[in-house]
């Protein structure tokens, strides 16, 4: 199998080009991303790699040129950096992506598969889980969702314009793995927790947002839920993450907490807004809207579809990249991070 993975030197790109080079099927790895890896070794070697900004108004007609012949596409591409330059991440996830789904469909690849998120999701309740049905609405003060939702919208119209086109989403939790830590750190910390206090963190009492839960996963078994529906060709939209869904008690066991004060929201998004326009922090308050909003999603469709499990819990994710949030070098993407907390 010919496989193009575009976002191929991010979080997830670089896990799944791990998965790809154990997999006898796997024959011909193309990797594409704006500026191709920083070093050299596992999991860059071996892949034929094109540099490509999906953004540029001619990339089109490169992307048709790299994806001919593909057995299966699976498109990666998204930024969050600058956060406060909505036209530039508009210009790469919405118009750039819809480009990528363009070309796919016209170089005849038979099989696309597009990296959606939780995000895309609009508001649900928090005590219940939600399956795939559940709209695609995203939330409106949020742009990581609002833009997740509207691509989603964009891939719709390609696949009624493109029945032959067997198209599959994936909607992960959040992703972690150890060598991402630096990149995570960057994007949503900056400099205002010093790194080596992050890391490795341990605290006897967890101040935490009263109703929040989320769902996580590593890297490496979000990218064995891509192989597993490019290696059997299964369409539809399918939720990833891993047991157990993270809560105020969860989160307290990682953590080794002893007590949990749950705080309100409302002080805690007010904090960030604050700290976020005195540039001490880079991550908007739409980030915690998000969190606050989306549902805890039912897995069992990709479960009973592909046999997929997860092989680390959703703890012990968190636990991975807290650990190494100090780490010395990240995924080998150097390019790709911010020294500037403001950005």
């Amino acid at each position: 199998m010919r496989i193009v993975v575009l976002g191929a030197t991010g979080n997830v790109g670089t896990a799944l080009l791990h998965r790809l080079h154990e997999a006898p099927e796997a024959t011909e790895i193309v990797g594409v991303s704006r500026r191709g890896p920083d070093r050299d070794g596992a999991p860059y070697d071996g892949v034929e790699w094109h540099r490509l900004d999906i953004a540029a108004p001619l990339a089109e007609e490169r992307l048709r040129e790299i994806v001919t012949g593909a057995d299966a596409v699976v498109d990666l591409v998204w930024v969050i950096r600058p956060n406060r330059d909505r036209e530039h991440l508009r210009r790469v996830n919405v118009e750039g992506n819809e480009r990528v789904f363009r070309a796919v469909a016209e170089a005849g690849v038979p099989h696309l598969v597009y990296a959606s998120s939780v995000g895309a999701y609009g508001p649900a309740r928090k005590d219940v889980r939600s399956d795939e049905s559940h709209p695609t609405t995203g939330v409106a003060t949020s742009h990581y969702a609002a833009q997740k939702a509207e691509v989603e919208s964009v891939l719709d119209r390609v696949q009624a314009d493109h029945p032959e086109l067997l198209v599959t989403r994936l909607r992960p939790g959040l992703i972690f793995q150890a060598g991402a830590g630096p990149e995570i750190k960057d994007y949503f910390l900056g400099d205002l927790v010093p790194a080596r206090l992050a890391a490795r963190l341990r605290t006897p009492v967890l101040p935490f947002p009263a109703g929040l839960r989320f769902q996580a996963l590593t890297a490496q078994d979000v990218a064995e839920a891509y192989w597993q529906v490019v290696r059997q060709r299964v369409g539809g939209a399918f939720n990833v993450a891993a047991e157990p869904v993270l809560d105020a008690q969860t989160m307290g066991q990682l953590l080794g907490a002893r007590r949990i004060l749950e705080v309100p929201m409302a002080p805690v998004r007010a904090l960030a807004a604050a700290t976020y326009r005195l540039r001490v922090q880079p991550t908007d308050p739409g980030w915690l809207d998000m969190a606050a909003a989306v549902p805890v999603m039912d897995t069992s469709a990709l479960r009973e579809a592909t046999g997929w499990s997860e092989t680390v819990s959703a703890q012990d994710a968190v636990r991975e990249v807290l650990d190494h949030l100090d780490g010395p070098e990240g995924l080998g993407n150097a390019g790709h991070r911010s020294t500037s907390p403001a950005e």
